[in-house]
């Protein structure tokens, strides 16, 4: 579905996003993990991924922030004001959930109205406002409309209208887009990214999803037992991951055996950038399927499979010595099962780890 970008009310776009600070949070599950000391801090209108694996705390921190979630320990400040022992009415924040939650019996304008009615705003002003959201997230027109005559997508857009109608200082986004097919996913993906950035309100964006955090947050916070394993811009986590976990965890990644010596990487017979010094000894290398070449001249290999990616094409090599490489290349090359060929590495700095 093709939705035309719509003109944004004055009175929102003049907005300003708030500070976030999540500082030593702890929550303890009795056994599970929950938050272990979780310290975040997020500027005005600046869109925050938490990703991680399930059970690794993100859906927690958001839950704790939103007031939804108890903590144990730590603090939780907006715009330097400490919410902590709060309650989540009065926080002033919006959240979107990975169901839609939509009121059956009430159509979309009724839906998004809902915040409005239980602050008391006037009739015509919830009505007026309720109608802005909706344009906003492109569903001008379908205000009428029940949950029951509504794509996922369109559900999910209502949901979002309901938490921006109140003009909320921070927008919190659990997993919304989880539901949704994949065509419908990356579209009110952008389209969520298009209406914070006029907004200019902050938002944190939970997702297990590397490539929707990847592809819309100004930072992604990589998380890992209850605690933030790296926090970055996405070039950042792809391209320079500081743990052996990100660099598995954020893209695909190769598992290369290599040796440093006097400061100096060797991988495949030849001398590697390191991304940050290392000790010497034997290491673990991750090195990214596009920074693994097919050269004539390269290390003998033979090709497992090759697969076709539109854009790229996938290729499983073996060395001679066991180890496994996916290799990304162009569609032009299209290397068989079976096939004898030399693979090399691109000299672009990699993250190692001492080998095991």
């Amino acid at each position: 579905m093709s939705v035309t970008a719509p003109s944004l009310p004055a009175e929102l776009a003049a907005r300003r996003g708030s500070t976030v600070e999540l500082r030593g949070l702890v929550r303890d599950f009795g056994g599970g993990v929950g938050l272990t000391g979780l310290d975040l801090a997020a500027g005005p209108g600046e869109f925050i991924a938490l990703l991680g694996p399930s059970g690794c705390g993100k859906t927690t921190a958001l839950r704790a922030l939103a007031g939804l979630e108890r903590v144990d320990g730590g603090s939780i400040l907006v715009d330097g004001r400490d919410v902590t022992g709060e309650p989540a009415s009065r926080r002033d924040l919006g959240m979107v959930f990975q169901s839609y939650s939509l009121f059956p019996h009430l159509d979309s304008a009724q839906n998004v109205e809902f915040g409005l009615r239980m602050r008391k705003v006037p009739a015509a002003e919830r009505r007026r406002r309720a109608a802005e959201a909706l344009e906003l997230v492109g569903l001008g027109g379908h205000g009428a409309r029940y949950a029951h005559q509504l794509s996922g997508g369109q559900q999910q857009r209502v949901a979002l209208a309901r938490a921006l109608v109140t003009e909320p200082r921070v927008l919190l986004l659990d997993e919304p887009l989880s539901a949704l097919d994949a065509k419908v996913r990356v579209q009110l993906r952008d389209e969520i990214r298009r209406i914070q950035t006029e907004l200019g309100i902050t938002t944190f964006f939970v997702t297990h999803d590397q490539e929707e955090a990847l592809a819309v947050a100004d930072r992604v916070a990589v998380m890992r037992a209850g605690a933030i394993e790296q926090i970055g811009s996405p070039e950042e986590l792809y391209h320079r991951p500081a743990t052996a976990f990100v660099a598995e965890f954020v893209g695909l990644t190769n598992r290369v055996p290599g040796m440093v010596a006097g400061g100096v990487l060797s991988l495949l017979g030849a001398p590697v950038p390191l991304a940050a010094p290392s000790a010497d000894g034997p290491v673990t290398a991750y090195v990214r399927p596009e920074d693994v070449l097919l050269a004539a001249e390269g290390v003998p290999a033979t090709v497992l499979t090759t697969s076709f990616l539109g854009a790229v094409r996938r290729t499983r090599v073996r060395l001679e010595d066991g180890t496994e490489l996916a290799v990304q290349h162009g569609t032009r090359e299209h290397p068989a099962p079976g096939e004898r060929v030399g693979v090399a590495l691109a000299p672009t700095p990699v993250t190692v780890a001492p080998a095991v």
